[in-house]
């Protein structure tokens, strides 16, 4: 249930509260009302068929001695008492009624009672209880479609400022929800979620800018341990030595690209391509074994084929270097699959994506952690998607699906 109807039920089920509340209080005072009514009627109409009796002996006023239907309270009142008594019974139109009674003084004394029929003002009261039902229905009938229009308002707001939040969440940082009308604690919120995106988009900027300062002031000394290492004599120190600096100078243009995509500096070339071909090349390129099976209905694609050899390679090396053989790459339509048998990625990995300098598990083998993120740039370069996600029966498995 979305928080626009939740808001609705809520404010519909508080006018049936509040309109039940309102029909009992009602109900409750004009019945005391009535009864109170009834009973100084009652008092005040025995006092005056007393006050008659005694002069003229004369019954007057409806009333009555010795009533056989007299309440039993009222049948043994002291000389000069008089009460009133509430008599529940209904007899055809009769009742419920007052009684109001008071004894005749002297020898063989009598009571002299009179009765107050209040058939009619509870009628009455029955209609009044209708008619405060029938108004809390059409209150109700119109306050609900108010409660939805508001919370409809509400919750537009509110999906607005999630639609933003999302937007941020995905990589848009320039989303932003905008000024939004009144002070509430929605519009708090959307300026809260704006200021969070300014102030992570700087921090991200801050970061891709020193990422592109350190590859560049980085590659002049790399190019010079190069050149250096050649004027080394040939030897176990020379072959190292030029291993790591192959290693560095790898790992600088790493950053270097990985700065160009997060600047949003590179555009793909695009060209028309056997998918399988290039998918073995690009695999044949890394130097390591890996079982490649095209299926027969391969197409041609159109994308850059620097950049789809970029991301298999990164993939295949990733499957060598931290999984374990065999390393299975598949060409199916437009996916290329490539799997491993080592322990599968790491459950970080795979609930936030992968991170530069962050390699995950330890059994999966050391690394800068910058080839998937490469990967992964490229492939949103591309308009292609890539899942990664670990087999059932083991391994880690990364699939790649361009775009149509």
């Amino acid at each position: 249930m979305s928080l626009r109807w939740k808001i609705a039920a809520l404010a519909a089920a508080t006018a049936c509260l509040v309109a039940a509340a309102v029909g009992v209080l009602v109900h409750l005072w004009t019945a005391q009302d009535v009864r109170q009514r009834a009973e100084a009627q009652a008092f005040n109409t025995v006092y005056a068929a007393m006050d008659v009796y005694r002069r003229t002996g004369a019954l007057t006023d409806g009333a009555h001695l010795d009533p056989t239907d007299l309440p039993s309270a009222l049948r043994h009142l002291a000389d000069g008492d008089r009460h009133t008594a509430y008599d529940g019974r209904v007899e055809g139109n009769l009742g419920p009624s007052i009684w109001a009674a008071q004894r005749v003084g002297g020898p063989g004394s009598r009571v002299l009672a009179v009765r107050v029929n209040m058939s009619s003002e509870l009628h009455t009261l029955r209609r009044l209880d209708a008619t405060m039902a029938v108004a809390s229905l059409i209150a109700l009938a119109a306050a609900t479609p108010l409660a939805v229009y508001g919370a409809g308002l509400l919750g537009r707001r509110l999906r607005r400022v999630s639609e933003t939040a999302g937007r941020i969440s995905a990589g848009d940082l320039d989303a932003r929800s905008g000024p939004t009308k009144g002070g509430d604690e929605v519009a708090d919120i959307a300026a809260t979620v704006d200021l969070m995106a300014d102030s992570l988009g700087r921090r991200l900027c801050s970061e891709r800018q020193f990422t592109a300062d350190v590859a560049h002031e980085l590659r002049t000394p790399v190019g010079g341990l190069l050149a250096a290492v050649d004027l080394l004599p040939p030897g176990e120190t020379e072959d190292l030595l030029r291993a790591r600096v192959r290693d560095l100078r790898g790992l600088v243009e790493d950053l270097l690209e990985i700065s160009r995509l997060d600047a949003g500096a590179e555009q793909p070339v695009r060209a028309h391509v056997p998918l399988g071909a290039v998918v073995s090349e690009a695999v044949a390129r890394t130097g390591f074994d890996a079982e490649v099976t095209v299926a027969s209905a391969a197409p041609a694609v159109e994308t850059d084929p620097r950049r789809l050899e970029r991301i298999v390679s990164n993939l295949v090396v990733n499957a060598h270097r931290h999984g374990a053989a065999p390393v299975q790459v598949t060409v199916e339509g437009r996916t290329v699959v490539v799997r491993d048998r080592g322990p599968g990625f790491p459950p970080d990995l795979l609930r936030g994506g992968p991170r530069r300098f962050h390699t995950g598990a330890k059994e999966r083998g050391s690394g800068h952690g910058l080839g998937l993120t490469i990967a992964l740039g490229q492939a949103r370069l591309l308009g292609a998607e890539l899942h990664l996600t670990n087999a059932p029966d083991g391994g880690a498995v990364a699939t790649l699906r361009l775009p149509h």
